[in-house]
C-alpha cells in the first residue's frame, strides 16, 4: 500500500456555509475566475478575525489560486485557522507536514493535525491518519489502527479509503483475509473511477477471488484502469486479447496493450511484447 500523502485535501469549494460576509461575496468572484477580487475579499475577512476566510486563504496560497504559490505563506493561515478550531485548515496542515511543504517534513506533526481533524469526522484526515498507520509513517505501523480509520472515511465515501480498504482485506492486513469483502470496497472505488480499484477489482474477476470468475467483467475493469494508464491493467488487457479471454482474440489489439505498459516499465508486458514480435503475432 504505497502512494504519495494526497495533495491539499479540501478545495476552495469544498468549503461551505454561505453566510459569512465576505467570504460568500470571494467564493463567487472565485467561480467567476476573478481571482483578485476573490482575493480582495478573503483578505478582508480574515482582517476581522473570520475563522473560515484564514482557512480559505491558506488555500490559496498553497495551490497559486491567483497568487504565486508560496507554502510558508499557506502554513501561517492555515495555523490561525486550525488554532482556532477549524477542521480543513487542521486536514491540511497535516498534509503540509506529511510533504514538508514550507515546513520541514514532520511525519508526527502531521499525525497530531489529522487526529485532531479525524476525531471530528473529517473524511480525509481519516483516510490519510489509516496510510499514516498503514505505513509507519510518525506513528508504529499498525494495520488495524489503519483500517479502522480508513473504514470510517470510506463509509462517507472517501474514494482512497475505499480501495485501501480493497487492498487490506485482500492481504488480510490487521484484518481476517477476506477476497469477498476487498471485492465490496474495490467495486466501491472503482465505481468513482479509481484506476487501482478497478484494476485490483479486474484482478479478482479474472482469477475468481471473492466473485465468480467472469473474464468478460475482468476484461471491462482492466479497460477502465488501462485507459487511466494503469500499466499493469494494460498488460492484463494484453493478455485478454492475446488469449480471447472475455474479448475477441486480436492479436494487433494484445501489441497495442502491451507496447503501452512495456513503455511504462512493466517487465511483463515487454517480455510478452517481444513474444509477439518473434512469432509474428500482430505485428507486421
Amino acid at each position: 500500500m504505497k502512494r504519495l500523502i494526497s495533495a491539499l485535501v479540501l478545495s476552495l469549494l469544498c468549503i461551505s456555509p454561505a453566510a459569512w460576509s465576505g467570504v460568500e461575496e470571494g467564493i463567487m468572484a472565485y467561480r467567476k475566475g476573478d481571482h483578485a477580487v476573490a482575493l480582495r475579499e478573503f483578505q478582508q475577512a480574515a482582517n476581522q478575525g473570520d475563522i473560515s476566510a484564514y482557512a480559505i486563504l491558506g488555500t490559496v496560497y498553497a495551490n497559486g489560486h491567483g497568487v504565486p504559490q508560496d507554502y510558508k505563506e499557506a502554513v501561517k493561515w492555515y495555523r490561525l485557522a486550525a488554532d482556532q478550531g477549524s477542521i480543513t485548515a487542521q486536514a491540511n496542515l497535516g498534509v503540509i507536514y506529511a510533504n514538508g511543504h514550507g515546513v520541514p517534513q514532520d511525519y508526527k506533526e502531521a499525525v497530531k493535525w489529522y487526529q485532531l481533524a479525524a476525531d471530528q469526522d473529517e473524511a480525509y484526515a481519516q483516510s490519510n491518519l489509516g496510510f499514516m498507520y498503514a505505513n509507519g509513517h510518525g506513528v508504529p505501523q499498525d494495520y488495524k489502527a489503519a483500517a479502522k480509520w480508513y473504514r470510517l472515511a470510506a463509509d462517507q465515501g472517501e474514494v482512497y479509503a475505499q480501495y485501501s480498504l480493497g487492498v487490506i482485506y485482500a492481504n488480510g492486513y490487521g484484518v481476517p483475509q477476506d477476497y469477498k469483502t476487498a471485492a465490496k470496497w474495490d467495486r466501491l472505488a472503482a465505481d468513482q473511477g479509481h484506476a487501482r480499484a478497478q484494476y485490483n477489482l479486474g484482478y479478482k474477476y479474472n482469477k475468481g477471488r471473492g466473485v465468480p470468475k467472469d473474464y468478460k467483467t475482468a476484461a471491462k475493469w482492466y479497460r477502465l484502469a488501462a485507459i487511466q494508464g494503469d500499466a499493469d491493467a494494460q498488460s492484463n488487457l494484453g493478455v485478454m486479447y492475446a488469449n480471447g479471454h472475455g474479448v475477441p482474440l486480436d492479436y494487433k489489439e494484445a501489441v497495442k496493450w502491451y507496447r503501452l505498459a512495456a513503455d511504462q516499465g512493466s517487465v511483463t508486458a515487454q517480455a510478452n511484447l517481444k513474444f509477439m514480435y518473434d512469432n509474428g503475432y500482430g505485428v507486421p
